[in-house]
């Protein structure tokens, strides 16, 4: 595939310069520069999008490093792939074996893709077998509550002494939500109707 060389170059912030990742994309052959200074963490990238929309099959899109255009390598597998999918070719001036123009590089790119999918599929083993270790130990998902029982059962004592919820809370440190809904959970008729 030959076409036009379209770069993408990209900083993470204003204070840090494009111009050597725009010249070796100029030296490149690259007709066209997308210049972005946002982080590669955010999604919100406007001339990443930019340059997406522009990019047509047959052109090749160019950056000067891998790390310029995503920050894991299954990031970068799903974009390569996207554009390949668009006839769009990818090449790297830093890693001069991702170059999905050639036979060799299409190669290179699909072991490479393999590797981002088997990171994946580790990944996601890896957080199952917490969540399953976790359950095991009695620890569900999501934050540990605020209202743990003695926090409960002394607010059963307050309420039963006249004090207001609101007075309740602030005593606990906790907020009223917290706390009514902590008091609903209770078998004691009159804490959970107090709580309603």
């Amino acid at each position: 595939m030959s076409g036009n060389v379209i770069g993408y170059a990209r900083v993470s912030t204003r204070g840090q310069s494009l111009d050597s990742q725009v010249d070796a994309l100029v030296a490149a052959g690259a007709m066209r520069v997308f210049q972005e200074y946002a982080s590669g963490a955010t999604q919100a990238r406007a001339r990443w999008k930019e340059c997406l929309d522009y990019l047509q099959p047959g052109n090749v899109l160019t950056v000067a490093d891998l790390t310029r255009l995503g920050r894991s390598t299954a990031d970068l597998a799903d974009i390569v792939t996207v554009l390949g999918q668009r006839g769009i070719g990818f090449r790297s001036l830093a890693e001069p074996w991702l170059d999905t123009t050639s036979a060799h590089g299409k190669l290179i790119f699909d072991m490479f893709a393999s590797l981002a999918e088997y990171e994946r599929s580790r990944l996601s083993e890896r957080t199952k077998a917490g969540l399953a270790a976790a359950k095991a130990r009695g620890r569900l998902g999501g934050r540990p509550r605020t209202m743990t029982p003695s926090k409960t059962e002394a607010a059963r004592q307050l309420r039963s002494q006249g004090k207001t919820l609101k007075e309740i809370a602030q005593i606990l440190s906790v907020s009223v939500s917290s706390l009514t809904r902590a008091l609903s959970r209770t078998d004691v008729p009159e804490f959970a109707a107090a709580a309603a």
